[in-house]
């Protein structure tokens, strides 16, 4: 099979936790090897019980693996949870569920960060180590950290997220060190490679898990400018979100809760916005000038389905090249 670079095949996928991992995997099986590239939101990273955790940049990377806990959705398959217990019953907190095995990876990321590494060649030697052969890069080697205004002050993200389950009605979000951070070089470097096929915003959150990643400076700007197509595949369906509090958000930021509202969050930055089959009575009500609208089973429940919605989009893009 040819490489991405002898195929002519360039993929830039957007991710951020659950959602983006499935279709990223679907992705990796169905292109050529080296043609997919995953930029992982890091702004939900924080530092818990001394270690550094890059919740998205993990789901990625074990799903890739393919040693990801699929019943639970994130973590580790097999895990078990004797240092959380031992860790309680010493009086630490327990509310963010670190398993033994996923222990080690956030022990030797945080041991390699004290060493001076940054975060992209730390999470390359993981990579490497758990023979994930995609190139998975954090959208940045500088802190942006997730802040959700609520009705009881601002909540870091992990603590809205995990600790207070999403219960807290969302008024708003910052992404603090947004503005200083600097866009991780080699994804900025693809989004002016004029040899870029696409880029791929997978169903993320488009608030907390996207908007992370395109609010960093020039990485917006570079997508307008790209001459590579930008597809956004829906997170919602219906009125709900599969995965995470994204329909809940909406509701309360005042926004209808339907795939029609995050297409006009990307307006003026998608080409093409990726709907499920479900949703096709709704596509005739979106009129967002210069985006066409795609529909595809986009439930991603088994390999095959994550597989299927992978092969759509390029056969799409297959298509539409000159």
């Amino acid at each position: 099979m040819k490489s991405g670079t002898e195929s002519g095949v360039k993929i830039l996928a957007l991710s951020g936790g659950v959602g983006g991992a499935k279709l990223a995997l679907g992705l990796a099986r169905v292109l050529p090897p080296g043609a997919l590239t995953v930029v992982a939101n890091t702004a939900d990273d924080f530092e818990h019980l001394g270690l550094y955790i890059a919740p998205d940049l993990d789901t990625v990377m074990y799903t890739l693996a393919g040693i990801n806990d699929t019943e639970r959705g994130w973590g580790l398959a097999g895990e078990s949870w004797q240092c959380l217990d031992a860790l309680n019953r010493l009086g630490a907190e327990r509310w963010f569920q670190l398993g033994d095995r996923d222990l080690a990876t956030h022990i030797r990321r945080s041991a390699l960060l004290r060493e001076g590494q940054n975060l992209s060649a730390v999470t390359a030697q993981l990579c490497r180590a758990l023979d994930v052969t995609v190139d998975l890069l954090p959208m940045s080697d500088d802190p942006v950290r997730t802040l959700v205004d609520c009705e009881e002050g601002e909540l870091p993200f992990q603590h809205y997220f995990v600790r207070e389950q999403c219960r807290p009605r969302v008024r708003g979000f910052r992404f603090a060190g947004q503005e200083q951070a600097r866009a991780q070089p080699a994804f900025l470097a693809m989004l002016t490679d004029p040899e870029l096929t696409a880029v791929i915003i997978c169903p993320s959150n488009p608030f907390v898990s996207v908007d992370p990643i395109l609010g960093l400076p020039g990485v917006r700007e570079a997508l307008v400018a790209s001459p590579a197509p930008v597809y956004a595949v829906s997170p919602i369906i219906g009125d709900r979100a599969l995965k995470g509090p994204a329909a809940k958000m909406m509701a309360e930021l005042g926004l209808p809760v339907s795939a029609a509202s995050v297409a006009a969050h990307y307006r003026g930055l998608v080409d093409t916005f990726v709907m499920d089959e479900s949703d096709a009575t709704l596509a005739a009500t979106i009129n967002e000038p210069g985006m066409q609208i795609m529909m595809a089973p986009t439930v991603m429940k088994s390999l095959e389905d994550r597989e299927r919605l992978a092969q759509q989009l390029l056969d799409r893009l297959q298509d539409c090249r000159p």
